[in-house]
């Protein structure tokens, strides 16, 4: 019950990228509440429009720091490009607030791709597994996680998402989007050739559809946030066999879909002492 849609199948071609990352914070002045005058540090956000042979296919704002992969990303969960081998070349211009792709091919198949499939179907070819989720594992992470969150801590107004492997944090991106920051991870899983099933996806942003379809064409099969859900991402995440946890935050947690994979292995410490009061 594998899905190998995100890694594509040409594992062997990694594509030109330039490198042209911006510093994800700027330095600004400000007044508090006290009258004072204080230097802060503010998230950036730059606009970036995708091209594809020439082709304009979408403009995202942006933090910046990782624009080639927001591409690559971008173009694989829309579903726009299902081969990384068709990519030649992904290179950002700032001055021109373009990043411009260039296919293997150059025959503008993307456009037709654009115009004929609907990014919000769900992606027929995913079977994702039903990966058995010890509660530990969910508290364990959770404190992991709360080590990052930098561009978060120093400016605020940016979403964090990780792909876990375990309790292990493989990437751990902030963008001024939730859905740039999933976009970001699809890049570098698709770069690096790395399979989602046995993965875990953690969010700072709600569970919406589209969410939900992004982690599924990713072939991850678990999704974690310490925001809450909406009822399409609930249905969505049901048909495609996401288990979905939200409201995930300390000891607390809720499991909307796939609760039959969660293991219970570690009761709260609230719960404990409740019910030595009441035995």
């Amino acid at each position: 019950m594998n899905n190998h849609a995100t890694t594509g199948t040409s594992s062997d071609h990694r594509p030109k990228l330039s490198n042209e990352g911006l510093p994800p914070t700027h330095s600004v002045d400000a007044v508090d509440e006290y009258g004072l005058s204080r230097t802060l540090r503010v998230a950036g956000e730059f606009p970036l429009t995708i091209q594809v042979d020439g082709a304009e296919i979408v403009t995202l704002m942006s933090l910046g720091t990782f624009p080639e992969k927001l591409t690559l990303g971008y173009l694989r969960n829309q579903r726009l490009i299902n081969d990384i081998g068709e990519i030649a070349e992904v290179r950002v211009d700032w001055e021109r607030e373009i990043a411009d792709v260039q296919t293997t091919h150059g025959n503008g198949i993307v456009n037709l791709k654009k115009e004929t499939s609907n990014s919000l179907d769900p992606p027929h070819e995913v079977l994702l597994p039903q990966v058995k989720i010890k509660q530990s594992q969910v508290y364990a992470l959770l404190e992991n996680i709360a080590g990052y969150n930098q561009i978060y801590r120093e400016a605020g107004a940016v979403h964090g998402c990780a792909l876990c492997k375990g309790l292990e944090i493989l990437y751990f991106i902030e963008d001024i989007g939730r859905h740039n920051a999933t976009d970001a991870i699809a890049g570098e899983m698709w770069l690096e050739n790395i399979n989602g099933d046995d993965k875990w996806l953690y969010t700072t942003g709600r569970l919406t559809s589209e969410i939900v379809l992004k982690v599924a064409s990713m072939g991850i099969p678990v999704l974690l946030s310490r925001s809450g859900i909406t009822s399409m991402g609930l249905e969505l995440a049901e048909h495609l066999g996401v288990t979905l946890i939200a409201r995930a935050k300390g000891h607390h947690f809720l499991v909307y879909s796939g609760k039959d994979n969660l293991i219970y292995d570690e009761i709260p410490k609230r719960r404990r002492e409740t019910d030595t009061i009441n035995s």
